[in-house]
């Protein structure tokens, strides 16, 4: 007859083969996985499409700006005018002026909305050139962590919290061999 204390023993013993077994099996899964990092920032100003579509987004904006900037003076010149003139204009001129000078500003304003806002003109121009190109990049990551067998690719330049990266894992030079731009 097993006596409780042999079961016990027993049960202790099987749980910690169990424990044992789990403990090597989590190292060697942990052993298994392979990390890297890129630096995309440095992977994109490496890529000239990258930086043709940059310019022309620089180019873009300084224009819209530019348009925008001479919206908002011409409303502002109006309206100096009006204080210039205000004392001297009947209440029904002052009035029509003065909605004149707010439609005006409202034009601008929305113009500024159109051009800068969240789905506005630069927003679309960016999706349209930069995020095929942003595609490329992280599907050149993805089949390189696939043919090395990584489990994480991190993004040193996306992320502020790496402190630390051993040159030997950075795998930029690869992903920029994969897209054809070996320098």
């Amino acid at each position: 007859m097993v006596t409780r204390k042999q079961k016990m023993h027993k049960s202790i013993l099987k749980r910690f083969v169990l424990s044992t077994v789990m403990i090597f099996a989590v190292s060697f899964m942990a052993q298994a996985q392979k990390f890297a990092y890129v630096d995309t920032d440095y992977i994109l100003e490496n890529i000239p499409e990258y930086s043709d579509a940059k310019a022309k987004l620089d180019q873009l904006t300084v224009e819209w700006q530019k348009e925008i900037e001479e919206k908002f003076a011409k409303v502002d010149e109006m309206y100096k005018e009006y204080q210039a003139e205000k004392p001297l204009l009947p209440d029904d001129i002052k009035r029509k002026r003065e909605n004149e000078i707010v439609e005006k500003e409202k034009e601008a304003k929305e113009l500024q909305k159109k051009r800068f806002g969240k789905e506005g003109d630069l927003y679309k121009k960016r999706q349209e050139l930069i995020k095929p190109i942003q595609e490329k990049v992280y599907n050149a990551i993805e089949e390189v962590a696939n043919d090395r067998n990584y489990a994480i690719i991190f993004d040193k330049a996306q992320n502020p919290n790496i402190l630390f990266t051993d040159p030997r894992y950075d795998l930029s030079e690869d992903v920029l061999d994969k897209l054809g731009y070996t320098y």
